[in-house]
């Protein structure tokens, strides 16, 4: 016998060349199912859904733009990693006491030439909340981008994270007032 196809064997019976085809049919689906899965394994773990490069706009009463037609200051990835590096360690009302890493809220504000009195904070999903620009003072806020040396991914309060000391003011930063300060998935600053 010899293979012309897949499907074909020379010299052999019809029923021979049917079993011979089924199988081979099997055995090329198989293969290519096996070969699906080994490229969408493959590109899941090059591709995290939940990644997003590190990028903060910040608008409103700034004297520094990037992108003056806007009057915004576009910090990227580079620039957010090149601030000091500043550290929390606290428990929030999502997370146990962990360590949370990034610039502080302060850095930012000098970086782009803050001069108003409120912070509007924007997130992904477009919630908003206003926050004193005195509190990157008086607490050392700190905007994280990881959390026990990981990094923050959409699915767990990233990229962005605003952070403040709640164990160190407890009576401040505990209950309903003090946790609408922790948001997250932080995408723009709006200086007021």
């Amino acid at each position: 016998m010899t293979k012309v196809s897949a499907l074909t064997w020379v010299g052999a019976s019809a029923a021979e060349s049917a079993a011979a085809g089924a199988a081979a049919g099997i055995h090329g689906l198989r293969s290519w199912a096996i070969g699906l899965t080994l490229a969408v394994c493959a590109c899941s773990a090059h591709a995290e859904p939940n990644a997003r490069p590190l990028s903060l706009d910040v608008k409103g009463k700034i004297s520094k733009t990037t992108d003056a037609a806007h009057q915004l200051y576009h910090f990227g990835e580079a620039e957010l990693l090149a601030l000091p590096v500043h550290s929390i360690t606290t428990a929030t009302t999502w997370t146990p006491r962990s360590t949370f890493t990034g610039p502080l809220l302060d850095d930012i504000l000098k970086t782009v030439g803050a001069r108003g009195s409120e912070i509007e904070v924007r997130t992904l999903d477009d919630y908003t909340y206003t926050i004193p620009v005195s509190d990157g003072a008086r607490y050392g806020v700190v905007m994280a981008y990881s959390m026990n040396g990981q990094r923050l991914k959409i699915s767990d309060f990233g990229p962005l994270f605003l952070i403040y000391p709640r164990d160190a003011f407890p009576d401040e930063l505990v209950g309903t007032v003090g946790d609408s300060k922790f948001v997250w998935q932080i995408k723009a600053l709006i200086v007021k």
